[in-house]
């Protein structure tokens, strides 16, 4: 497992990244239930929306670790 990943000579924890790019995917997430009005079928948005975020952290961190 990763745990710093250099750039450009910044060294930046990796989980750091994951979590960036997790909520990037999330936002767009957000935003196709918001259009699409699946919001209404959720009973509580807000534990919903972060149990997404934990999936998706969880499959970045799991993509990472087959693709390296």
């Amino acid at each position: 497992m990763r745990y710093v990943i250099d750039i450009y000579g910044v060294l930046v924890p990796a989980l750091l990244l994951w979590i960036i790019l997790a909520y990037a995917l999330s936002a767009v997430q957000r935003r196709l239930m918001q259009r699409f009005d699946l919001y209404r079928l959720v009973w509580h948005r807000a534990l919903f929306d972060f149990a997404i975020f934990i999936c998706l952290l969880g499959g970045v961190v799991y993509l990472s670790e087959y693709l390296s």
